[in-house]
């Protein structure tokens, strides 16, 4: 690699870093045949799992970080004084399969500042898809970011190659989309989630291809004074209203040279673990989002334990559990009990009545769970009631854990 290229890929991979989005979840299996390149199989410069849980490597870099729009948030806004640098589409195209031939990579992460317009950018993102299909028989993962205010059939066109595309919210209201980047459209943004959401349910049912892996987006945690339970409102209402595949939760990092209109302090980490949980709760453990807004204070999520311990803290009068009467809605809500856990519970039980040994084999969270449920040989007695149990059950400051 010459010194130019090496300077582009140094800044534009670092400038991408920002963007959470990054997740090959959800694109189906292919190899590519004796006359093509790459696969979405494997294991292995951004590392994304899929839902197997198998960790891939995918190049993730911007087109360039030169942008028309002005955005207060965004390090790579029109006026900021950072090293700029644009790569060509044949040179995205030959960094992605010079590196998938050394096995750095299994798949590409592209998005980009706005350069020119936006159908001139969504053009350019999509020709380095295109090329790599076309020219170059590539058959490992691709992501998109597309651009919300480029033309309909430019977004159309990148689902035809690309196996995930993203739009990015940024900001969950209105109001603040209009006073950190008033150049951005949030009826624009989700007028192009509905447009891909719609071809997504029509290719399923015509047995064709288009971004098989469906849609995600991302929003900026601690930009503005959105609260939690707010942000966890609009992903519900994104999840259901468009089918995204995924919300993605990124703290907000503070930028040189910022606006004064922006935090001088990035989140607390935990807050964007705490709305993944949140998020995790409501897509796959039958929470709605009055149940999370439950779990909050004044519509903050508790950062020294995870939403479902807070929501069964509120909720004293539901527990314990019995674990072996208790339908599958009730014992997803027992803190440390996973989706998992609880499907084997349901499938021993059939098969006889079940001590808090077997629970334990079931499970790696039974220190959680103790206080809230109900085995054979066990009853948690005045365990549930306790003042305390919140303070036993926290976790220590340098612990995440998921549920």
């Amino acid at each position: 690699m010459d010194d130019k290229l090496a300077r582009k890929l140094r800044i534009l991979a670092d400038a991408a870093k920002y963007d959470a989005s990054c997740a090959s979840s959800g694109a189906p299996k292919r190899k590519a045949g004796a006359d093509g390149l790459g696969s979405t199989t494997g294991a292995g410069i951004c590392h994304a799992y899929t839902p197997d849980g198998r960790c891939v490597s995918l190049l993730k870099i911007l087109l360039t970080n030169y942008c028309l729009f002005d955005c207060a948030y965004c390090v790579n806004r029109r006026s900021s004084n950072v090293a700029r640098a644009r790569f060509s589409v044949e040179e995205v195209v030959t960094l992605t399969i010079e590196f998938y031939k050394r096995n750095y990579i299994e798949g590409l992460f592209l998005s980009s500042g706005i350069i020119r317009s936006p159908d001139y950018t969504m053009e350019m993102l999509t020709r380095v898809a295109k090329k790599l299909r076309r020219e170059h028989g590539f058959r490992g993962y691709i992501h998109l970011k597309s651009i919300p205010e480029a033309s309909p059939w430019l977004i159309e066109e990148a689902g035809l190659y690309a196996d995930r595309l993203s739009i990015n919210l940024e900001l969950p209201t209105e109001a603040s989309l209009n006073r950190l980047a008033p150049e951005k459209d949030g009826a624009a943004i989700e007028g192009a989630m509905g447009q891909i959401g719609e071809r997504i349910v029509q290719a399923k049912e015509e047995r064709r291809r288009f971004s098989p892996a469906g849609q995600s987006t991302q929003v900026i945690v601690g930009a503005d004074a959105t609260t939690d339970e707010a942000m966890i409102r609009k992903s519900a209402l994104l999840y259901g209203t468009y089918g995204l595949k995924r919300v993605y939760y990124s703290a907000f990092s503070p930028i040189p040279d910022a606006s004064s209109a922006l935090p001088p302090h990035a989140p607390p980490l935990r807050r964007e673990h705490r709305l993944y949980q949140a998020d995790w709760l409501i897509r796959y453990y039958e929470f709605s989002p009055d149940d999370v807004a439950g779990a909050a204070d004044d519509g903050m999520l508790a950062l020294d334990i995870d939403p479902k311990l807070a929501w069964a803290l509120k909720n004293r009068h539901r527990f314990p559990v019995d674990v072996n009467r208790a339908d599958r809605e009730m014992l997803l809500r027992v803190p440390g009990l996973g989706a998992r856990a609880v499907d084997a519970i349901i499938k021993a039980r059939r098969h006889g009545r079940l001590r808090l040994d077997d629970v334990a084999r079931l499970t790696s969270g039974l220190k959680r769970a103790r206080p809230f449920l109900i085995a054979e040989d066990f009853r948690p007695t005045t365990l549930t009631d306790r003042l305390d149990l919140r303070m036993k059950l926290a976790e220590p400051a340098e612990q995440l854990s998921l549920f």
